[in-house]
């Protein structure tokens, strides 16, 4: 049996076909352990065995247990008497031990040959009880059966791990492909849904038609177009008969000319079941099938309507910014010449008694320069450079102030009514302004509504949490809303009314500045302006102003005290401006309130005066906006010559918050301005520069 036993393994290390899973090298052998406290026994019993199996020696019990702990045995011998531990107890701490309990035991006596030990031995978990001295063949013979079993063992177990190993490995595979199909599904089902749910529409369409005729389509067609897929597909001109009939030549051409390019790109407004137009951005390209003629354009219709109202609303705000900035500069000239034109008829009131009959022409021109003031002031409002005095405002106060305001102006057929918000914040802006705001935009729903109606102002608290449509930066809000029931705006006016000089009503019944001061007033204060209105239901107007916090405002009495006192004493001025005219007129009226002026046309004539006259100039005034040097760059440099100088800046256009932030103490003075302005602004220069004395 040994000798077969061999045999098998052999061919189990040589024969691919033997069904052994795992080739075995000589270091995966079986391994026998001789227990004898005898070498020579020891040395006789290993060269019997040692072609069966690799041979472990011990020469005693505790030995041999320390051998246990660390590999398993196919058999192990046990001599039966041996000092300190003998066979039977080692055999029964052998059989005690889960991990080697099943290993067979021979024993080995010399001397005891009685049936009572060998009963004993066989209690004790013994296999076989062989007496010495040892036949090698019947020793041979009967350890090669337990080592042939062993092996088999192990090989049936091995197979059985391998077996088990290949199912789990089955099933494993099996799981994946059954994860992969379902994650397929998955994605399949996720890309329908997320194709669904995109304003976006799939088609396929043959190569020579000439006319939209899809044969597939795929999307939320019915959320995209309002038709659906069968409705789309089923008539041959249906799609055509629905583009916008200024787009409809440049598809027809974009159609007929996709052959030539393998595909095409065309942007066009279609009709949509509910009758409204869409901007659909339409694009294709031509696939062709492998190894035949076939070929079909696979091709997407993106809704593209929010981009081209976010493009028309970029371009409008860039227009109304180029506009701005036009207006802007136009005030600004018209401030030099209107300064001029209204200093020198002070100056020629002053001086010159004039008749009756010239009196009335004089007025006449000064009022016509006033308003031309006015036509300025609002074209400033418009560029969002007017100067404003921001303060908390109450509406409930505003609206009786308004009120009394129109009473009188809306006439008979046109009823005002206010709706204010319990709990309303303060808001903070220029009263004046946003009164004339308010006054402006009821003047405009009255003209609305010829035959009479209701006019209503509400007023809301509202928070932007993040940025929105409404055109304003996160922040708290008061909403004022002035509501018409009037004839309404085209759509095709609605986005021209801002704009100034542009008004919608009869020749000479508008300046076209009243919208454009309401816009240029609500951004300038940190909101926005917005117009809703469809022709024949009435048009709606609403301010977004920031909201205000409650502060303790100035008493007028205590704001009278503050303001500095007319003082009579001459002072020597330099006077810079690179307008001669209003240079002239400047000059004129300051001599004519007593004081002495020295005239410069830029900042380079400023700085030399200034040396030549070593130290003995009072006071500056100077134009911010000219060439080269500005107000503010002539006042600094002006400064390190004569520290503590003071300085009035004179100007028709530059925000004055960038001015005062030029150089400490700057008086700002607004073109077109009075005597008395003039010298009110002399008064509260030397108040800064007698502050500077007194520290």
């Amino acid at each position: 049996m040994s000798t077969n036993a061999q045999e098998r393994r052999s061919r189990d290390l040589t024969n691919p076909d033997s069904g052994s899973l795992v080739l075995r090298d000589r270091n995966d052998r079986a391994r026998i352990l001789i227990v004898d406290d005898d070498e020579r026994n020891l040395l006789a019993l290993k060269t019997v065995l040692e072609d069966l199996a690799d041979v472990v020696v011990a020469k005693s019990g505790e030995e041999a247990l320390r051998h246990l702990l660390k590999g398993e045995f196919a058999v192990i011998l046990l001599d039966v008497y041996m000092p300190g531990i003998d066979g039977y107890e080692t055999a029964k701490i052998i059989r005690d031990r889960e991990q080697t309990k099943r290993i067979p035991i021979v024993f080995l006596s010399a001397v005891n040959k009685e049936t009572e030990h060998q009963m004993r031995g066989y209690s004790m978990g013994a296999v076989d009880y062989v007496f010495k001295p040892v036949e090698p063949i019947v020793l041979r013979s009967k350890v090669a059966v337990f080592v042939d079993l062993f092996q088999t063992t192990r090989e049936m177990q091995h197979k059985a791990s391998q077996a088990q190993e290949l199912l789990q490995a089955n099933m494993r595979a099996h799981t994946e492909l059954l994860r992969a199909e379902q994650e397929l599904r998955q994605v399949e089902q996720r890309q329908a849904a997320i194709l669904n749910s995109l304003p976006i529409l799939v088609y396929l369409e043959e190569q020579h038609r000439t006319l939209r005729e899809p044969r597939f389509v795929s999307g939320d067609v019915q959320a995209l177009t309002g038709f659906s897929p069968d409705e789309v597909k089923s008539y041959r001109t249906h799609w055509h008969d629905r583009i916008h009939a200024e787009d409809l030549d440049r598809v027809i051409e974009a159609m007929k000319s996709r052959h030539a390019k393998q595909g095409y790109s065309v942007e066009y407004r279609w009709q949509c079941a509910n009758g409204q137009y869409k901007y659909f951005l339409d694009q294709a390209i031509l696939l062709r099938d492998e190894g035949s003629d076939k070929a079909e354009y696979a091709g997407t219709l993106l809704d593209v309507s929010d981009r081209k109202e976010l493009e028309s609303q970029l371009l409008h705000a860039s227009k109304m910014d180029a506009i701005g900035q036009l207006s802007g500069g136009i005030a600004h000239d018209f401030n030099n010449l209107l300064a001029a034109v209204l200093t020198g008829l002070e100056i020629l009131e002053r001086r010159i008694e004039l008749a009756p009959e010239l009196r009335r022409i004089f007025d006449i021109t000064r009022r016509s320069a006033q308003q031309g003031t006015e036509v300025v002031s609002r074209l400033l409002a418009f560029a969002r450079k007017q100067k404003l005095e921001p303060s908390q405002i109450e509406m409930s106060a505003l609206s009786r102030a308004v009120d009394q305001l129109l009473t009188h102006t809306l006439g008979g057929l046109v009823a005002l009514e206010w709706e204010l918000m319990p709990d309303l914040w303060l808001l903070y802006a220029d009263a004046s302004q946003l009164e004339l705001a308010l006054v402006n935009l009821a003047i405009n729903a009255r003209d609305a509504m010829p035959e009479g109606g209701t006019i209503r102002i509400t007023c809301r608290n509202a928070t932007v949490i993040e940025d929105s449509a409404y055109g304003v930066a996160p922040g708290e809000y008061v909403v004022l809303s002035v509501a018409d029931t009037g004839h309404g705006i085209s759509p095709a006016l609605l986005e021209r009314v801002t704009e100034p000089f542009f008004t919608t009503k009869d020749v000479g019944k508008g300046t076209g500045l009243g919208l454009s001061m309401v816009y240029g007033f609500a951004k300038q204060s940190g909101g926005t302006l917005l117009i809703e209105s469809e022709v024949g239901q009435g048009t709606c107007v609403t301010l977004w102003l920031p909201r205000g916090l409650r502060t303790t405002a100035m008493s007028k009495d205590s704001a009278l005290k503050s303001k500095p006192s007319i003082s009579d004493t001459s002072k020597k001025i330099l006077l810079v401006d690179d307008h001669d005219g209003v240079r002239t007129t400047t000059a004129a009226l300051l001599i004519e309130l007593g004081h002495h002026v020295i005239e410069a046309a830029d900042g380079a004539q400023a700085l030399e005066l200034m040396r030549q006259q070593t130290g003995d100039v009072d006071l500056v005034v100077s134009d911010y906006a000219m060439p080269l040097l500005s107000g503010g760059e002539i006042i600094r440099q002006l400064r390190t010559k004569k520290p503590g100088l003071g300085a009035i800046i004179i100007t028709g256009y530059a925000d004055s918050e960038a001015i005062t932030g030029t150089a400490e103490g700057v008086v700002i003075l607004t073109k077109p301005f009075t005597s008395q302005c003039l010298q009110d602004a002399i008064v509260a220069a030397e108040s800064w520069k007698k502050s500077i004395d007194i520290s």
